[in-house]
């Protein structure tokens, strides 16, 4: 039952009191929330801190994992890459040079039963004669002056001759006309400076050593004063090979204008470095023709530029580089020759699956069937039938690199099999790479091109050589008639 109030002042007082207690331990909370909340505060700080340290050693850690599947990776080379042979590794190119990619026959090394061997046969002109007779006989000893002889076998012995320059004084009369006294000279032009030419044979002499052997201009100077004892300058060479290239500019223009209207053309690009700056070598090249030519760029303008609309009649035999496609052939090719190349990788990359060597097998099926049928229009049906299985399997259990292949054929499904379809399209273009390896070759030896018209002119001489191989022909022959 409720007791009445009989001091209100006491209780007040005694709330009172409760009341401070409480506040005092309010403020006493709130203080030790307040410190926690500080000390929350810096631990979250750590704890983010921590966070960012944690993500930059992942990024550090995955820089690392990267350079150092380098190492246990197969090593990219020329043989199971687009990695060019300059740019491998002694080690690779020691295997390169000494394994065969052909499988073991197991017959013995050499010649084999049936096979017609090649030799040296007698010429029969000869510029000199020795009968060589014996003097005295190795049985009694008596002299074999005045007997019979007969001829037992000949033997011819090639040399080269005395490597000396024949020099031709030409001498200018003037001569007085005895009916009217004109003085009359010989048509031949004077010059006004140096009274000792060079005629052709030395001029195409270097110009093939410089274009053909690809001999920078100092060692064609040694070569020709050591063997000729002829001192030639360089810019003498310079002016040389100018010449030719504008006597060769209406057979250039004759090549480029059959590749025009070639319906199948090989494509391909490498650098080129002139004047201090990266450019690009281009090359067009048919089974007849070869084009090469200086860009400042790797994209496909070089091509509309020079080509124009006949691209949109052309069937382009290239690799998979991005401008190619971007142009308006009329239908593409690409190299095979490549696509096996990255078969090799993954074959050396894992061992244990199959689904590259079975890729790697199509395409060798595909190009056998070509080679067997050479002249057969081929429907690839079949062949694409077998290629969209292989692309539609799942490698998500295999290395990523697997899956940019996959990824890249099926961008390319469309081109990989057109060469069967018709016969005039190769499986590859291996054609335009050796055209313009000769340009790398160059390069090492001379270093770069210094200037846009050395650059130009050599590739337009080179142009001349090339297609000129191809109908046959001397490439000496043919740099003989530029002069």
């Amino acid at each position: 039952m409720k007791q009445p109030v009989n001091d209100i002042t006491e209780v007040l007082r005694g709330l009172s009191a409760q009341i401070e207690s409480m506040q005092k331990t309010i403020d006493s909370q709130h203080a030790t929330i307040c410190q926690i909340n500080r000390n929350g505060q810096a631990q979250l700080r750590k704890i983010q801190s921590l966070e960012r340290m944690l993500k930059k050693k992942d990024k550090e850690l995955e820089e690392l994992r990267k350079r150092l599947s380098k190492y246990e990776e197969p090593p990219k080379n020329s043989g199971n890459s687009s990695t060019p042979p300059s740019k491998e590794q002694m080690r690779d190119e020691i295997v390169r040079r000494t394994k065969s990619l052909r499988k073991p026959s197991g017959r013995k090394p050499g010649g084999q039963p049936g096979h017609e061997g090649n030799t040296l046969e007698l010429n029969d002109s000869v510029d000199n004669i020795v009968d060589e007779k014996p003097g005295m006989c190795d049985e009694c000893g008596d002299s074999l002056d005045g007997c019979d002889t007969e001829l037992d076998y000949i033997t011819q012995i090639i040399s080269l001759p005395e490597l000396k320059p024949l020099i031709t004084e030409v001498r200018h009369y003037v001569t007085i006309c005895r009916t009217c006294g004109k003085r009359v000279k010989a048509h031949s032009r004077r010059r006004r400076s140096n009274a000792v030419v060079y005629d052709a044979s030395v001029k195409g002499f270097v110009v093939y050593l410089s274009t053909v052997q690809f001999l920078p201009y100092n060692r064609i100077a040694a070569f020709f004063k050591e063997v000729f004892g002829l001192e030639i300058s360089q810019g003498s060479m310079v002016n040389w090979i100018n010449e030719a290239r504008r006597s060769a500019e209406p057979a250039i223009e004759k090549i480029k204008e059959y590749i025009m209207q070639s319906p199948v053309v090989g494509f391909d690009e490498s650098g080129c470095y002139c004047n201090k700056r990266l450019d690009w070598a281009w090359i067009a090249q048919t089974v007849y023709f070869t084009l090469v030519f200086h860009g400042k760029s790797r994209k496909g303008r070089e091509l509309e530029d020079r080509f124009g609309d006949s691209l949109e009649r052309m069937t382009a035999v290239t690799d998979r580089h991005s401008a190619y496609f971007a142009l308006h052939f009329l239908n593409h090719q690409v190299c095979l020759a490549h696509l096996l190349r990255e078969c090799q990788y993954l074959n050396e990359l894992d061992k244990e699956q199959q689904w590259s060597g079975s890729v790697e097998s199509l395409f060798q099926e595909a190009i056998h069937e070509r080679n067997q049928k050479p002249t057969e229009s081929i429907d690839p049906q079949s062949w694409l039938d077998r290629l969209d299985n292989l692309i539609d399997e799942n490698l998500s259990r295999l290395n990523e690199k697997f899956t940019t292949f996959k990824n890249g054929l099926l961008k390319c499904r469309d081109y990989i099999f057109n060469f069967l379809r018709d016969p005039a399209i190769p499986p590859d273009n291996n054609s335009s790479e050796r055209g313009i390896r000769k340009l790398k070759i160059k390069l090492k030896n001379s270093g770069c091109f210094r200037s846009d018209l050395g650059a130009d002119a050599f590739m337009d001489l080179h142009s001349i050589v090339e297609t000129t191989k191809k109908h046959g022909n001397s490439p000496y022959n043919a740099i003989l008639a530029l002069f």
